[in-house]
């Protein structure tokens, strides 16, 4: 009986060990860094910090109610253990209590209500947030298996890279996203800047951001959608005012034809490229893959598979299983020549 006294408070020990570093370190922000990997525990965002307190305050009220039954356990396991003296006695038999009864009714429905109030009041602060005049709209398409983003008052269409504006308290910028689904379930979510929420076909569903620093955020879908679904990432680049206009006005600009790379882009109009890809100027207009105007503004490609480099071009070209097995890019078959050519006109895609 002893080790089993020494096994329960041991274990109570543990437990409440890990439930008092986990709200620590939950509590503790780190100082914020762009290269920062993604972090629940550091919102940089009115919804995101406002779901955080919200899990705090549920953590803090299960972690008491953890507390009090595990001493209450522990105090019946002690109290009311069996002695030797006891062996063949049937114990006190005690029956119904009014103010037991009471108390285990009342305040389990008082702890349902409070989490319930603030449950609701953060979901109708999110969900229900009134949109200002100054506020970027984005339509974001999910697609198998990247993300297209639209700034429709912009006249801006990319891929799996979100630029949006910091929003300064004094001047509010929030971004207001429209999310559709172009084929199956999906679900937009960068932690440091939101919650999830669902992607699905003939749906229009909402969120909203409001980024407190510039920097890049990472996420990716959060809804499995298929064989390559891990690998369906997403960057948000949070630009300072000046930076987001630049970025604005770099993306309006219309690609330059150079002539050292004709041959490029006469392989990119004679193949099957222009039945998924669209670049503004030339016969490509399709909307199964990216749009690839201004390929080379981005950081990466195979919606955050890869690094956007030469090599790793050449090889999402030539063979896309190597970096994304199972995705929806064929395999062009083109002869080196044609691949040579072909990736140089897409770096002057800027």
């Amino acid at each position: 009986m002893h080790s089993v006294k020494n096994s329960i408070t041991a274990v109570a020990l543990r437990l409440f060990a890990f439930l008092f570093w986990f709200t620590v370190a939950a509590a503790a922000k780190p100082a914020p860094r762009s290269t920062d990997l993604t972090n629940i525990f550091a919102p940089e965002s009115t919804p995101a910090k406002s779901i955080f307190d919200l899990s705090l305050f549920v953590l803090s009220i299960t972690g008491i109610i953890f507390v009090v039954v595990c001493s209450l356990l522990v105090y019946a396991v002690l109290k009311f253990r069996g002695k030797p003296s006891d062996a063949g006695r049937e114990p006190a038999q005690v029956y119904g209590s009014t103010q037991i009864e009471l108390a285990w009714t009342v305040i389990p429905v008082l702890i349902v209500v409070v989490l319930f109030l603030a449950t609701a009041r953060v979901i109708h602060a999110v969900q229900d947030a009134p949109k200002p005049a100054t506020a970027l709209e984005v339509t974001v398409i999910g697609h198998q298996f990247w993300w297209e983003f639209r700034y429709p008052k912009l006249g801006i269409v990319t891929a799996n890279e979100l630029h949006i504006p910091v929003s300064d308290p004094a001047h509010p910028t929030p971004t207001f996203l429209k999310l559709l689904s172009a084929d199956t379930d999906h679900s937009f979510w960068v932690p440091q800047l939101g919650g999830k929420t669902d992607l699905i076909p003939n749906r229009v569903n909402e969120m909203w951001m409001d980024p407190h620093r510039p920097g890049v955020f990472l996420g990716q879908c959060a809804q499995y959608c298929g064989v390559q679904h891990a690998k369906m990432l997403l960057r948000v680049s949070v630009d300072t005012p000046e930076d987001f206009d630049a970025w604005v006005r770099a993306q309006q600009q219309p690609t330059h034809d150079d002539e050292k790379v004709i041959a490029g882009r006469r392989v990119f109009e004679t193949t099957a490229c222009i039945n998924c890809h669209t670049i503004s100027g030339t016969a490509g207009n399709g909307r199964f893959g990216p749009d690839l105007t201004h390929l080379m503004s981005r950081q990466t490609i195979a919606s955050g598979a890869a690094e956007n480099t030469t090599a790793k071009l050449r090889l999402w070209i030539r063979n896309p299983d190597a970096i994304k097995p199972g995705s929806l890019m064929p395999a062009m078959s083109l002869s080196d020549p044609d691949v040579d050519a072909l990736v140089s006109y897409l770096e002057t895609l800027r």
